[in-house]
C-alpha cells in the first residue's frame, strides 16, 4: 500500500490561491477514480476537484472556508501500489505539518498495538449497581449512592402543598403552582430540589395549556462562518461602497403599452419563438440609450485614473441563487433581438442557479441590470458592480391611478431605481440616460426602429 497526494491544481489566469467551499468526502471514505472530492472558488467561479486515483481517504488538506495556495496538498489517499509520496519524505523534520498528517494517517495502527489494561478494583465494582435490575438499582443511579430515593407524594385535589417560605417565594418568581409539584420531603414537603426538577421537566415537555411557546424566551444563538460565494459578495459590496460615491436616481415608467405588446407577441409567437418577459425589452432599451450616452457604458480604473469607454454592451444580469447573488454577463447585448435576448437570459440564469456558469460568463460586464421581480418594492438603492459606473434597478410593476388627458385612468406603473458613480457620471447625464430608457419603454414601437 502507498500514499497518493492530490494537490491544488493551477486554475490559470494568474490565480495563486482559492477558497475551499465544500468537501464531498471525509476521512475513512473509499473513493473511486474521477469521483468528486471538493469544490473550490475564485472570483465567483466554482471549480470541482476530482480524484485521479481510487483508494481510502487518509487526511483532508484543509477546512471549509480556508484559503489554499495553488500547489498545496488537498487530500491524501491510500492506494494500491507505491503511490506518489516518497518514503524518505514521509516524516521530514523540516515539515512539521506533513509529519503531523502522517502521524494521523498511521494512527489506527498505533492505537491497535497496546493491549487493553485490566480494570482496577474500584472501577470494576462501579458498574454493579447499574446492572442491578429493580427499583433499588434505578434509585441508586439517581442519587449517586446506595440509598433509595424517597418516594414523591402525589396530593389529591384539595390538599394544600407543604413548603417553606423560601420555596414558595421561588415558585412565585418562576410562575409555578405548588399544587402540581410532587414533594419528596417529610410528610410530602416540597423542597428546592423538587421545584427545580419540576421546572426542568416542564421545560422539556410542555403540556397543553401550561405555557404559550409563541412567547417563550429564546437564548439560542448560532455562529455562521462567512465563506464561499457569500464571502465574495461581502468583499465585492464592501469594496464598491468604500470606493464609489453612489447617488441614486428614481423615475416612474408607464408600462401599459409595453405590457399589451408583450402579451400580444407571446400569443402570436410564444410557441415557436419562446415567451418574452419584461427583461428583454429593458435590455434593448438600455442598449439604445447607451448609444446616445456612451459615458454610462464604461469601466473606471480609479487606481490608474483611466476611464475605458466600451462600444460593446456586456450587460451583467444580477441573478439570485441558493448560494447568493451572482452576475452572469449577456455579452454583446447590442446584437440580440428580443427573442435571442430572452433565450440568453434564461440560459445564463439557469447556469448561475445550478453552479455551471463559467468564469467568462461571470466577468467582464460594462453595465448591470438588477431586478427583484414581483418582490421589487417601490424604490431601491442598487450597489454598483465595481469597476462599472452605473446599475439600473427594476422595481415591482403595479396598477396605479394616473391622470391622462384630464381623466383619471388605471395604468401599469413601474419605477426604475438607478445608481451611478458620481466621480464619473454627473447628475444631468444620469437623468438623461434614465429618461431615454423611459421613453423607449413607454413607446415600445421605438425599440424596433433604428
Amino acid at each position: 500500500m502507498g500514499i497518493h497526494i492530490i494537490k491544488m491544481p493551477d486554475i490559470g489566469e494568474g490565480i495563486a490561491e482559492v477558497e475551499l467551499v465544500a468537501w464531498h468526502v471525509k476521512v475513512g471514505d473509499m473513493v473511486a477514480e474521477d469521483q468528486l472530492l471538493a469544490d473550490v472558488m475564485t472570483d465567483k467561479a466554482t471549480v470541482e476537484i476530482p480524484s485521479s486515483v481510487a483508494g481510502k481517504v487518509l487526511a483532508l488538506g484543509g477546512a471549509v472556508g480556508q484559503v489554499m495556495a495553488v500547489g498545496s496538498e488537498v487530500i491524501r489517499i491510500e492506494v494500491e501500489g507505491a503511490g506518489n509520496l516518497k518514503q524518505e519524505s514521509a516524516v521530514d523534520p523540516a515539515k512539521p505539518e506533513q509529519a503531523a498528517i502522517n502521524s494521523v494517517a498511521n494512527a489506527p495502527a498505533a492505537v491497535a498495538a497496546p493491549a487493553p489494561a485490566p480494570p482496577t478494583p474500584a472501577k470494576a465494582a462501579a458498574p454493579a449497581p447499574t446492572a442491578t435490575s429493580g427499583t433499588n438499582g434505578s434509585a441508586a443511579a439517581r442519587n449517586g449512592n446506595g440509598a433509595k430515593a424517597p418516594a414523591a407524594l402525589v396530593r389529591t385535589p384539595g390538599d394544600k402543598p407543604i413548603a417553606s417560605p423560601a420555596v414558595r417565594r421561588q415558585a412565585w418568581d418562576q410562575g409555578v403552582e405548588l399544587q402540581f409539584v410532587p414533594g419528596t420531603g417529610t410528610a410530602g414537603r416540597i423542597t428546592h430540589e423538587d421545584l427545580q426538577a419540576y421546572v426542568a421537566r416542564a421545560a422539556q415537555a410542555q403540556p397543553v395549556g401550561v405555557a404559550d411557546q409563541r412567547y417563550a424566551q429564546r437564548l439560542d444563538e448560532q455562529a455562521i462562518p462567512v465563506i464561499g460565494l457569500r464571502r465574495k459578495i461581502a468583499q465585492k459590496m464592501q469594496d464598491a461602497k468604500r470606493r464609489i460615491p453612489h447617488f441614486t436616481y428614481v423615475e416612474e415608467v408607464d408600462m401599459t403599452e409595453l405590457e399589451a405588446l408583450r402579451v400580444k407577441l407571446n400569443a402570436q409567437h410564444g410557441k415557436e419563438r419562446g415567451r418574452l418577459t419584461v427583461l428583454p425589452f429593458l435590455v434593448r432599451a438600455m442598449v439604445l440609450a447607451v448609444r446616445e450616452h456612451p459615458e454610462i457604458n464604461v469601466r473606471f480604473d480609479d487606481e490608474a485614473s483611466i476611464i475605458t469607454r466600451h462600444g460593446a454592451v456586456h450587460l451583467g444580469l444580477a441573478t439570485q441563487t441558493v448560494g447568493g447573488l451572482m452576475v452572469p454577463v449577456i455579452r454583446h447585448a447590442e446584437t440580440l433581438d428580443m427573442w435571442a435576448c430572452a433565450a440568453e437570459i434564461a440560459r445564463l440564469a439557469e447556469a448561475a442557479r445550478t453552479g455551471k456558469a463559467t468564469r467568462d460568463e461571470l466577468t467582464g460586464s460594462t453595465l448591470t441590470l438588477t431586478s427583484l421581480g414581483a418582490l421589487g418594492g417601490i424604490v431601491s438603492t442598487p450597489v454598483i458592480n465595481h469597476p462599472e459606473v452605473a446599475i439600473v434597478g427594476v422595481n415591482r410593476m403595479v396598477e396605479r391611478p394616473m391622470v391622462r388627458n384630464g381623466a383619471v385612468v388605471v395604468r401599469q406603473m413601474m419605477n426604475l431605481s438607478s445608481s451611478f458613480d458620481h466621480r464619473v457620471v454627473d447628475g444631468m447625464n444620469a437623468a438623461q440616460f434614465v429618461q431615454k430608457i423611459r421613453g423607449y419603454l413607454e413607446c415600445p414601437a421605438t425599440l424596433f426602429v433604428e
